[in-house]
Protein backbone atom coordinates (compact mmCIF):
# COMPACT_ATOMS: atom_id res chain seq x y z
CA UNK A 1 0.00 0.00 0.00
CA UNK A 2 1.57 3.69 -0.76
CA UNK A 3 0.93 6.71 1.44
CA UNK A 4 0.47 9.81 1.06
CA UNK A 5 0.82 13.00 3.53
CA UNK A 6 -2.05 15.51 2.40
CA UNK A 7 -1.78 18.99 3.93
CA UNK A 8 -5.57 20.17 3.94
CA UNK A 9 -6.55 23.85 4.14
CA UNK A 10 -10.10 23.86 4.52
CA UNK A 11 -9.85 27.53 4.65
CA UNK A 12 -12.72 29.78 4.71
CA UNK A 13 -16.97 29.94 4.21
CA UNK A 14 -17.84 26.15 1.95
CA UNK A 15 -14.16 25.65 1.90
CA UNK A 16 -14.39 23.70 5.33
CA UNK A 17 -17.80 21.72 3.77
CA UNK A 18 -16.27 20.49 0.25
CA UNK A 19 -12.87 19.73 1.74
CA UNK A 20 -13.63 16.90 4.04
CA UNK A 21 -16.23 15.46 0.77
CA UNK A 22 -13.27 15.26 -1.30
CA UNK A 23 -11.15 13.73 1.19
CA UNK A 24 -13.70 11.30 1.79
CA UNK A 25 -13.77 10.55 -2.02
CA UNK A 26 -10.24 10.28 -1.98
CA UNK A 27 -10.47 7.46 0.57
CA UNK A 28 -13.36 5.73 -1.13
CA UNK A 29 -10.92 5.68 -4.62
CA UNK A 30 -7.96 5.08 -2.62
CA UNK A 31 -9.37 1.59 -1.20
CA UNK A 32 -9.74 0.39 -4.61
CA UNK A 33 -5.90 0.94 -5.43
CA UNK A 34 -4.17 0.14 -2.18
CA UNK A 35 -3.26 3.95 -1.85
CA UNK A 36 -3.66 5.53 1.98
CA UNK A 37 -4.02 9.18 2.50
CA UNK A 38 -2.61 10.61 5.76
CA UNK A 39 -4.67 14.06 5.99
CA UNK A 40 -3.14 17.06 8.24
CA UNK A 41 -5.62 19.80 8.62
CA UNK A 42 -4.71 23.48 9.53
CA UNK A 43 -7.26 26.09 9.79
CA UNK A 44 -4.85 28.91 7.87
CA UNK A 45 -7.77 31.13 6.48
CA UNK A 46 -8.97 34.60 6.59
CA UNK A 47 -10.98 34.08 10.08
CA UNK A 48 -7.29 33.08 10.94
CA UNK A 49 -6.40 36.65 9.83
CA UNK A 50 -8.69 38.67 11.70
CA UNK A 51 -7.72 36.85 14.81
CA UNK A 52 -3.79 36.65 14.58
CA UNK A 53 -2.85 39.25 12.06
CA UNK A 54 -1.85 36.49 9.30
CA UNK A 55 -3.59 33.84 7.14
CA UNK A 56 -0.48 31.62 8.48
CA UNK A 57 2.22 31.03 10.50
CA UNK A 58 5.55 32.17 10.11
CA UNK A 59 7.09 28.65 9.54
CA UNK A 60 4.10 27.71 7.39
CA UNK A 61 6.05 26.95 4.35
CA UNK A 62 8.53 24.53 5.95
CA UNK A 63 5.39 22.28 7.50
CA UNK A 64 3.80 22.25 3.90
CA UNK A 65 7.33 21.18 2.79
CA UNK A 66 6.86 17.80 4.69
CA UNK A 67 3.96 16.83 2.36
CA UNK A 68 3.22 15.54 -0.72
CA UNK A 69 0.56 17.73 -2.25
CA UNK A 70 -1.57 20.12 -0.38
CA UNK A 71 -5.75 19.96 -0.95
CA UNK A 72 -7.22 23.49 -0.30
CA UNK A 73 -10.44 24.29 -0.09
CA UNK A 74 -11.22 28.24 -0.18
CA UNK A 75 -10.33 31.73 1.43
CA UNK A 76 -12.24 35.16 1.54
CA UNK A 77 -14.11 36.28 4.07
CA UNK A 78 -16.10 39.58 4.74
CA UNK A 79 -14.24 42.35 6.00
CA UNK A 80 -11.12 40.74 4.82
CA UNK A 81 -9.84 42.43 1.62
CA UNK A 82 -8.94 39.49 -1.48
CA UNK A 83 -5.46 41.32 -2.00
CA UNK A 84 -4.86 40.05 1.97
CA UNK A 85 -6.05 36.42 1.48
CA UNK A 86 -4.16 35.86 -1.78
CA UNK A 87 -0.96 37.64 -1.13
CA UNK A 88 -0.81 36.32 2.30
CA UNK A 89 -1.69 32.79 1.44
CA UNK A 90 -1.62 31.09 -2.21
CA UNK A 91 0.75 33.22 -3.57
CA UNK A 92 3.64 32.58 -1.10
CA UNK A 93 2.74 28.73 -1.66
CA UNK A 94 3.06 29.28 -5.20
CA UNK A 95 5.94 31.00 -5.49
CA UNK A 96 7.80 29.18 -2.80
CA UNK A 97 7.28 25.67 -4.07
CA UNK A 98 7.56 26.72 -7.29
CA UNK A 99 4.26 25.91 -8.72
CA UNK A 100 4.36 27.48 -12.05
CA UNK A 101 1.73 25.95 -13.83
CA UNK A 102 -1.58 26.48 -13.34
CA UNK A 103 -3.84 23.56 -14.64
CA UNK A 104 -7.70 23.98 -15.77
CA UNK A 105 -9.01 21.69 -17.16
CA UNK A 106 -12.91 22.78 -18.80
CA UNK A 107 -14.97 20.01 -19.92
CA UNK A 108 -18.86 20.22 -20.63
CA UNK A 109 -20.43 17.44 -18.64
CA UNK A 110 -23.76 15.61 -19.92
CA UNK A 111 -26.38 16.54 -17.79
CA UNK A 112 -24.97 20.12 -16.69
CA UNK A 113 -26.90 22.96 -18.61
CA UNK A 114 -24.73 25.90 -20.16
CA UNK A 115 -25.18 28.94 -21.64
CA UNK A 116 -24.46 27.55 -25.04
CA UNK A 117 -26.41 26.21 -27.22
CA UNK A 118 -23.56 24.42 -28.65
CA UNK A 119 -20.71 23.54 -26.42
CA UNK A 120 -21.79 20.54 -25.61
CA UNK A 121 -17.92 18.02 -26.25
CA UNK A 122 -16.14 20.55 -25.51
CA UNK A 123 -12.79 19.52 -23.78
CA UNK A 124 -9.89 21.97 -23.33
CA UNK A 125 -7.02 22.59 -20.68
CA UNK A 126 -5.45 25.73 -19.55
CA UNK A 127 -2.19 26.08 -18.73
CA UNK A 128 -1.48 29.84 -17.01
CA UNK A 129 1.97 31.01 -15.76
CA UNK A 130 1.60 31.00 -12.32
CA UNK A 131 4.53 32.69 -10.90
CA UNK A 132 5.40 35.82 -12.48
CA UNK A 133 4.43 37.92 -15.34
CA UNK A 134 1.52 40.46 -14.46
CA UNK A 135 1.37 39.46 -10.83
CA UNK A 136 4.51 41.15 -9.55
CA UNK A 137 5.44 42.90 -6.34
CA UNK A 138 7.14 45.53 -8.68
CA UNK A 139 5.89 48.39 -8.67
CA UNK A 140 4.37 51.44 -5.85
CA UNK A 141 2.32 54.05 -4.82
CA UNK A 142 2.84 58.00 -4.46
CA UNK A 143 1.56 61.04 -3.07
CA UNK A 144 -0.78 58.80 -1.32
CA UNK A 145 -4.41 60.98 -1.27
CA UNK A 146 -3.38 63.75 -2.51
CA UNK A 147 -4.30 64.76 -6.25
CA UNK A 148 -0.85 63.81 -7.19
CA UNK A 149 -1.58 60.12 -6.24
CA UNK A 150 -0.54 57.63 -8.33
CA UNK A 151 0.20 53.70 -8.68
CA UNK A 152 2.90 52.22 -10.57
CA UNK A 153 2.39 48.23 -11.29
CA UNK A 154 5.20 46.27 -13.46
CA UNK A 155 4.77 43.00 -15.06
CA UNK A 156 8.30 40.76 -15.15
CA UNK A 157 8.41 38.31 -17.88
CA UNK A 158 11.56 36.07 -17.93
CA UNK A 159 13.02 34.05 -20.53
CA UNK A 160 13.46 31.03 -18.60
CA UNK A 161 9.54 31.44 -17.10
CA UNK A 162 7.67 31.28 -20.34
CA UNK A 163 10.07 28.91 -21.89
CA UNK A 164 9.25 26.22 -18.91
CA UNK A 165 5.68 27.47 -19.09
CA UNK A 166 5.46 26.66 -22.70
CA UNK A 167 6.89 23.24 -22.72
CA UNK A 168 4.94 21.82 -20.12
CA UNK A 169 1.68 23.17 -22.78
CA UNK A 170 3.34 21.19 -25.36
CA UNK A 171 3.87 18.14 -23.45
CA UNK A 172 0.15 18.59 -22.71
CA UNK A 173 -0.76 19.02 -25.98
CA UNK A 174 1.10 15.97 -27.50
CA UNK A 175 -0.96 13.86 -25.61
CA UNK A 176 -3.88 15.35 -26.22
CA UNK A 177 -5.06 16.42 -29.41
CA UNK A 178 -1.77 17.75 -30.26
CA UNK A 179 -3.00 21.67 -30.95
CA UNK A 180 -2.03 24.71 -29.22
CA UNK A 181 -3.22 28.36 -28.98
CA UNK A 182 -1.10 30.87 -26.99
CA UNK A 183 -2.81 33.62 -25.99
CA UNK A 184 -1.06 37.00 -26.36
CA UNK A 185 -1.99 40.78 -26.75
CA UNK A 186 1.45 41.78 -28.66
CA UNK A 187 -0.44 44.58 -30.67
CA UNK A 188 -0.98 46.73 -27.29
CA UNK A 189 1.74 45.55 -25.03
CA UNK A 190 4.82 46.76 -26.79
CA UNK A 191 7.36 44.91 -24.87
CA UNK A 192 5.99 42.14 -22.96
CA UNK A 193 3.94 40.00 -25.39
CA UNK A 194 6.11 40.16 -28.00
CA UNK A 195 8.94 38.68 -26.29
CA UNK A 196 6.16 35.78 -24.78
CA UNK A 197 5.60 35.33 -28.67
CA UNK A 198 9.02 34.80 -29.59
CA UNK A 199 9.72 32.85 -26.48
CA UNK A 200 6.36 30.58 -27.54
CA UNK A 201 7.73 30.66 -31.58
CA UNK A 202 11.11 29.03 -30.74
CA UNK A 203 9.55 26.13 -28.17
CA UNK A 204 7.11 25.39 -30.79
CA UNK A 205 9.51 25.25 -33.51
CA UNK A 206 11.23 22.04 -31.83
CA UNK A 207 7.39 20.52 -31.52
CA UNK A 208 6.46 19.75 -34.90
CA UNK A 209 4.51 17.20 -34.04
CA UNK A 210 2.19 19.91 -32.74
CA UNK A 211 0.29 22.56 -34.59
CA UNK A 212 0.20 25.80 -32.89
CA UNK A 213 -1.26 29.69 -33.48
CA UNK A 214 -1.18 32.73 -31.23
CA UNK A 215 -4.48 34.93 -31.00
CA UNK A 216 -5.08 37.88 -29.19
CA UNK A 217 -6.63 37.51 -25.85
CA UNK A 218 -9.19 39.39 -26.16
CA UNK A 219 -10.32 37.69 -29.60
CA UNK A 220 -9.79 34.22 -27.90
CA UNK A 221 -11.95 34.93 -25.26
CA UNK A 222 -14.93 35.83 -27.95
CA UNK A 223 -14.53 32.43 -30.01
CA UNK A 224 -14.26 30.73 -26.51
CA UNK A 225 -17.81 31.81 -26.31
CA UNK A 226 -18.42 31.40 -30.06
CA UNK A 227 -16.75 28.09 -30.24
CA UNK A 228 -14.94 26.78 -27.47
CA UNK A 229 -14.50 23.28 -29.20
CA UNK A 230 -12.42 24.67 -31.18
CA UNK A 231 -9.66 24.61 -28.63
CA UNK A 232 -7.78 21.67 -27.04
CA UNK A 233 -5.03 23.43 -25.10
CA UNK A 234 -4.50 27.01 -24.42
CA UNK A 235 -1.10 28.58 -22.88
CA UNK A 236 -1.30 32.02 -21.17
CA UNK A 237 0.21 34.71 -19.21
CA UNK A 238 -0.49 34.62 -15.25
CA UNK A 239 -3.30 37.94 -15.99
CA UNK A 240 -4.70 36.54 -18.93
CA UNK A 241 -5.04 32.78 -18.05
CA UNK A 242 -7.16 33.68 -14.75
CA UNK A 243 -9.17 35.22 -17.00
CA UNK A 244 -9.63 32.95 -19.71
CA UNK A 245 -10.33 30.16 -17.43
CA UNK A 246 -13.34 31.66 -15.56
CA UNK A 247 -14.75 32.82 -18.87
CA UNK A 248 -14.45 28.88 -19.99
CA UNK A 249 -15.31 27.32 -16.89
CA UNK A 250 -18.60 29.62 -17.17
CA UNK A 251 -19.07 28.49 -20.78
CA UNK A 252 -19.22 24.97 -19.67
CA UNK A 253 -21.53 25.79 -17.52
CA UNK A 254 -20.32 26.15 -13.96
CA UNK A 255 -17.72 27.72 -12.30
CA UNK A 256 -18.33 25.81 -9.56
CA UNK A 257 -16.94 22.45 -10.26
CA UNK A 258 -14.24 23.63 -11.93
CA UNK A 259 -10.55 22.28 -10.48
CA UNK A 260 -7.42 24.04 -10.70
CA UNK A 261 -3.73 22.46 -10.14
CA UNK A 262 -0.92 24.46 -8.83
CA UNK A 263 2.01 22.36 -10.05
CA UNK A 264 5.93 22.38 -9.65
CA UNK A 265 5.90 20.03 -12.45
CA UNK A 266 9.59 19.18 -11.56
CA UNK A 267 7.83 17.39 -8.38
CA UNK A 268 10.88 18.96 -6.10
CA UNK A 269 7.97 20.29 -4.04
CA UNK A 270 4.33 19.56 -3.03
CA UNK A 271 1.77 21.14 -5.77
CA UNK A 272 -1.54 22.66 -4.09
CA UNK A 273 -5.36 21.42 -5.33
CA UNK A 274 -8.17 23.46 -5.03
CA UNK A 275 -11.55 24.15 -6.76
CA UNK A 276 -11.83 28.21 -7.86
CA UNK A 277 -15.22 28.68 -6.75
CA UNK A 278 -14.55 30.88 -3.71
CA UNK A 279 -15.52 30.53 -0.33
CA UNK A 280 -19.42 31.46 -0.77
CA UNK A 281 -20.28 32.74 2.54
CA UNK A 282 -23.99 33.47 1.79
CA UNK A 283 -24.40 30.15 1.64
CA UNK A 284 -21.75 28.84 3.88
CA UNK A 285 -22.78 26.41 6.82
CA UNK A 286 -26.27 25.68 5.18
CA UNK A 287 -24.77 22.02 3.58
CA UNK A 288 -25.79 23.20 -0.02
CA UNK A 289 -22.34 23.40 -1.17
CA UNK A 290 -21.68 21.58 -4.54
CA UNK A 291 -18.38 19.55 -3.36
CA UNK A 292 -17.67 18.32 -7.44
CA UNK A 293 -15.08 21.30 -7.75
CA UNK A 294 -12.99 19.67 -4.91
CA UNK A 295 -13.70 16.26 -5.81
CA UNK A 296 -12.63 17.22 -9.39
CA UNK A 297 -9.32 19.11 -7.84
CA UNK A 298 -8.72 15.40 -5.78
CA UNK A 299 -8.58 13.77 -8.94
CA UNK A 300 -5.97 16.40 -10.59
CA UNK A 301 -4.15 15.67 -7.25
CA UNK A 302 -4.18 11.90 -7.81
CA UNK A 303 -3.04 12.37 -11.39
CA UNK A 304 -0.01 14.32 -10.22
CA UNK A 305 0.72 12.00 -7.62
CA UNK A 306 0.70 9.03 -10.45
CA UNK A 307 -2.40 7.04 -10.29
CA UNK A 308 -4.22 8.68 -13.73
CA UNK A 309 -6.64 5.21 -12.94
CA UNK A 310 -7.74 6.37 -10.05
CA UNK A 311 -8.07 10.09 -11.12
CA UNK A 312 -10.36 8.54 -13.92
CA UNK A 313 -12.04 6.52 -11.40
CA UNK A 314 -13.19 9.68 -9.85
CA UNK A 315 -14.05 11.96 -12.87
CA UNK A 316 -16.05 8.79 -14.46
CA UNK A 317 -18.11 8.95 -11.24
CA UNK A 318 -18.58 12.73 -11.25
CA UNK A 319 -19.78 12.17 -15.20
CA UNK A 320 -22.26 9.20 -14.03
CA UNK A 321 -23.74 11.27 -11.11
CA UNK A 322 -24.15 14.77 -13.20
CA UNK A 323 -25.73 12.72 -15.99
CA UNK A 324 -28.04 10.07 -13.64
CA UNK A 325 -28.21 12.53 -10.60
CA UNK A 326 -30.70 14.90 -11.63
CA UNK A 327 -33.46 12.16 -12.51
CA UNK A 328 -33.31 10.88 -9.08
CA UNK A 329 -35.35 11.36 -6.21
CA UNK A 330 -32.56 12.24 -3.22
CA UNK A 331 -30.13 14.27 -6.16
CA UNK A 332 -33.32 15.60 -8.26
CA UNK A 333 -31.73 19.64 -7.75
CA UNK A 334 -32.06 19.71 -3.47
CA UNK A 335 -29.07 17.45 -2.78
CA UNK A 336 -27.45 18.27 0.28
CA UNK A 337 -23.08 18.14 0.13
CA UNK A 338 -23.44 15.24 2.42
CA UNK A 339 -25.87 13.46 -0.17
CA UNK A 340 -23.79 14.36 -3.49
CA UNK A 341 -20.53 12.86 -1.50
CA UNK A 342 -21.93 9.74 -0.46
CA UNK A 343 -24.05 9.31 -4.30
CA UNK A 344 -20.28 9.75 -5.50
CA UNK A 345 -18.85 7.52 -3.00
CA UNK A 346 -21.32 4.14 -3.99
CA UNK A 347 -20.27 4.99 -7.36
CA UNK A 348 -16.68 4.23 -6.77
Amino acid sequence: MTTFRIACIPGDGIGTEVTPAACEVLEAVGARHDLRFQFEEFDWSCERYTREGAMMPEDGLDRLAEHDAILLGAVGYPGVPDHVSLWGLLIPVRRAFDQYVNLRPVRVFDGVPGPLRDAAGTDLVIVRENTEGEYSTVGGRMFTGTPQEFAVQEAVFTRRGISRVVDYALDLAEERGRTLTSATKSNGLIHSMPFWDQIVEERCAERPSVTWDSEHVDALAAKLVLDPRRYDVIVASNLFGDILSDLAAGVAGSIGIAPSGNIDPERRHPSMFEPVHGSAPDIAGQGIADPLGAVWAAALMLDHLGHDDAATEVTDAMSRLLLDGPRTPDLGGTATTTEVTRALVDLL
